[in-house]
């Protein structure tokens, strides 16, 4: 790859400035493209964004930043988003510092800003060359998430279309699956999820690999219809939301218990039923429970006996185990619920019994 360094000026940088949101980001004259498919969205916080500005006010120097020269004459932004936009911003208007915005400077503060040079890496190479520099120089500052990654890899038409549906503020993922799903989207949380859930349906290792098999698609609409039935099907399914429902991996269910029929009633009677009892100690385990035919328990983490139940009872039993009147020291055995679990007992000692080992498990395994 050719690397070559250049001086540009704020002034230079902020020529032709234009933000049309989905249709991209440009600078420099509009030969800059700041946001390319690949850049994650603009994700500084305000103290970061007001930093950016101040260092260039105090004259001290911003980190380098690395552009792509394409064959064109064009240039693309490969490191160096967020500093960029900060400036632009700043420039164009948008926010103010210290209750002074750009254009309430005297004219020599904002000649100063103006002719503040930035230190540009101007890089020349193969596709391949410019993703892999994405990756490297990006292991500082605001790092990269693996799906930020992934976006660098498979660009394309898909995937324009994919983050207008779930990597932006207030995109349509959000707005049906704020209450379902962790993360953010303009952090790539929601489109990262959405891939793990549909991959698992195409029986896919990961996200990665349909992001590979679909890279070249006009659109996502494939993933955008399906992540609005597993949500449709959860809303329907679970009509009742509690928080601890956030999170919960609902495209996996719903991928294997979408062709079920679920008494909606019923099912939030048990979820009801099962929150209020106290040997339940997962509670965020109870919807995979139920949507599976309540056979799973251990997706309940149920209550165990404590050690000084399980001595008492021992002792009061004489080591002796109950199913085959054989003794045993303490540590052969194990405790047991006399009625189970499952059928209304409850994990007290008056339902406790302690049983040899071979006992319990061929009692458990029936």
């Amino acid at each position: 790859m050719k690397i070559e360094l250049h001086e540009i000026t704020i002034k230079e940088l902020s020529t032709g400035y234009k933000d049309s949101d989905e249709n991209g980001v440009v600078g420099y004259g509009g030969k800059l493209n700041i946001r390319p498919s690949f850049q994650r969205e603009f994700v500084y916080k305000d103290n970061q964004r007001d930093e950016v500005i101040k260092t260039v006010k105090n004259n001290f120097p911003l980190n380098v930043m690395y552009w792509v020269k394409n064959t064109s004459g064009t240039y693309e932004l490969l490191d160096g988003q967020q500093r960029t936009i900060s400036i632009c911003q700043y420039i164009n208007g948008d926010f103010s510092i210290g209750s002074q915005f750009f254009h309430n400077l005297t004219e020599d503060k904002k000649n100063d800003i103006l002719n503040y040079k930035l230190i540009i890496y101007i890089c020349e190479g193969t596709d391949t060359e410019k993703l892999d520099w994405f990756r490297i120089i990006n292991i500082a500052g605001a790092k990269l998430t693996e799906q930020e990654l992934r976006n660098a890899m498979y660009t394309g038409e898909w995937l324009v279309d994919a983050k207008k549906h779930f990597s932006k503020t207030g995109c349509p993922a959000y707005v049906i699956s704020e209450d379902y799903l962790n993360g953010s989207t303009i952090r790539q949380d929601y489109l990262e999820t959405a891939l793990l859930w549909i991959s698992q349906r195409d029986n896919l290792e990961s996200g990665k690999d349909y992001m590979a098999k679909h890279q070249h698609d006009q659109n996502a609409s494939d993933l955008w219809v399906y992540f609005q039935s597993a949500i449709d099907w959860t809303k329907r399914t679970f009509p009742n939301y509690r928080k601890g429902m956030k999170g919960l991996q609902w495209g996996f269910l719903y991928n294997k218990y979408k062709d079920i029929r679920y008494d909606p009633i019923a099912l939030e009677a048990r979820v009801k039923e099962l929150i209020e009892d106290e040997d339940v100690e997962n509670k965020r385990g109870i919807y995979e429970f139920l949507v599976g035919g309540e056979v799973e328990q251990k997706l309940l983490n149920l209550r165990a006996f404590g050690e000084k139940t399980k001595v008492k009872v021992y002792e009061r039993q004489g080591g002796i185990c109950p199913v085959c009147k054989n003794h045993f020291s303490f540590e052969e055995m194990e405790a047991d619920h006399i009625v189970p679990w499952a059928k209304g007992g409850k994990t007290i000692e008056g339902n406790c019994q302690m049983l040899c080992m071979h006992d319990n498990r061929t009692k458990s395994g029936e």
